[in-house]
């Protein structure tokens, strides 16, 4: 199918609840600021009439306008779909920067995959995210964000690492490689549908664990290394680029974060614990796809060995918050406690499927990740929440006070996060990257897509789960 007959099918048959919803936007006198119906890339009936009804049945006329702009907000701004080679092929802008992180894209669609079973074209817009995925991968796994046009000229071009062409940049992050497990396997969950498993999909997997093992180091530092020329300190690698010592032991380095920042130890312990949810929910695409058992059981033992060592090195003592999760370890001993907005992060692991959020080592960790014994927990006149060193101090992620509801188990909690996602996004009807904990109009990133699906990921999810905080 071409694009543009597939962007007409779907635009034409949401037109409907698109005049209802202008119709609400209208009385609610809130102004217009979703992109244009005829400027979308994507129009999903599915997805509008999810908004339809959520808008019909939140009483806070802000909220409900928020969630209308937000929750569509990927596939009004940031797909590009078409055909390639008779496969489906769906590369996915981060918003503001024009190139595909493989975490992004999938936080990106991930809310969506519910909906396809009602909407085929949205379901073939997935698949292609996941055909995308697996040839960046086969393009370079240690690399996190990648460009459509392979001859477009990286601002990164000059990092000491090896760059090849489609690459924007070659971050390595654990995370990245989980994202595009998860977002696969949970497709394959919802849909039934294993064609994007194939030979090239098996070769991309193959891939990530070899490239898990190498950075295990058990024999030496492997094959990546990153350094910059730059002023800004957590986009430098120390030690050639490796970054500083561990003692093998079973986990993962990553030598950057989900938010791009360089880790101090590279045992980064919430991707580690990914790194187990994907290994196993691999294993699982597997075991229904192939009959390669050794494929199977090697990423099994892989999943085993890192658990175990999850358990051993990444669990500590706290002296007021009893036994907690660590950020970051290097297995000498040497411990960074702290919390990150980016996902994954020790707020997150329930989302992630990494950890129960009733289980007593989470709710210790979660209170010390937001409290002031979080050295990137804010407390201000806007509001209060987790940042970190990637938009600098005193500044809050609107991604973390998401989490923080998703994760919650407490209706309080819940709707405290609603209201301070109101109530901070400077009247702009979109999420941020980051906001002055003391002034909200000061915030990062007009465009953030993740943010946006995000938020209403997390309102839907209310709305299923608790409708009368809406109410």
């Amino acid at each position: 199918m071409k694009r543009r007959h597939f962007l007409q099918q779907t635009s034409l048959a949401s037109l409907s609840l698109l005049a209802s919803r202008a119709a609400w936007a209208q009385s609610a006198n809130f102004p217009a600021v979703r992109v244009p119906l005829g400027e979308r890339h994507f129009s999903s009936p599915a997805v509008e009439a999810i908004i339809k009804t959520l808008q019909a049945n939140i009483k806070d006329p802000e909220t409900a306008w928020l969630f209308g702009n937000c929750f569509p907000n990927t596939l009004d701004t940031t797909v590009d779909f078409e055909v390639v080679g008779g496969r489906p092929d769906t590369y996915v802008i981060t918003g503001d920067i024009d190139a595909m992180w493989l975490r992004d894209s999938t936080a990106q669609v991930w809310p969506y995959l519910p909906l396809m079973k009602d909407d085929k074209n949205l379901q073939q817009l997935i698949k292609g995210v996941i055909n995308r995925h697996t040839a960046c991968i086969l393009l370079d796994p240690y690399a996190n964000a990648f460009y459509k046009d392979v001859n477009k000229i990286s601002e990164w071009k000059d990092d000491l690492t090896q760059m090849k062409p489609g690459i924007h940049e070659r971050k390595w992050e654990i995370d990245s490689l989980c994202y595009a497990i998860r977002l696969a396997h949970g497709y394959w969950q919802q849909s039934g549908d294993t064609s994007a498993f194939d030979s090239q999909w098996l070769e991309a997997m193959r891939l990530v664990l070899k490239t898990f093992v190498e950075q295990q180091r058990f024999k030496g530092n492997g094959p990546y290394s990153f350094q910059r020329t730059t002023a800004w300190a957590t986009d430098g690698v120390p030690l050639g680029g490796y970054g500083y010592p561990v003692k093998p032991n079973g986990l993962i380095c990553s030598t950057f974060r989900p938010s791009d920042d360089a880790t101090i130890y590279p045992f980064l312990i919430p991707s580690n614990y990914f790194a187990v949810v994907a290994l196993g929910q691999l294993a699982d695409i597997l075991k229904a796809i192939t009959a390669n058992a050794a494929f199977i059981n090697s990423t099994l033992q892989l999943q085993a060995q890192v658990k175990k060592a999850i358990q051993a090195h990444g669990i500590i003592q706290h002296q007021q918050y009893g036994q907690i999760i660590a950020f970051e370890v290097n297995g000498f001993g040497s411990v960074n406690l702290m919390d990150d907005a980016n996902v994954p992060s020790l707020l997150s692991l329930p989302y992630l499927g990494a950890i129960a959020p009733a289980n007593p080592l989470y709710l210790r960790t979660r209170k010390l990740v937001l409290s002031t014994n979080n050295p990137f927990f804010y407390v201000g006149k806007a509001g209060e929440g987790i940042g970190g060193p990637h938009t600098g101090a005193d500044t809050i992620w609107p991604m973390s006070i998401i989490l923080r509801a998703i994760t919650s188990q407490s209706n309080a909690e819940i709707a405290w996060c609603i209201k301070a996602l109101r109530n901070t996004h400077a009247g702009t009807g979109f999420m941020h990257e980051s906001f002055h904990k003391d002034d909200a109009t000061k915030f990062t990133r007009k465009w953030f897509a993740w943010a946006n699906t995000l938020y209403g990921e997390m309102i839907w999810k209310v709305y299923r789960e608790r409708k009368s905080l809406l109410a």
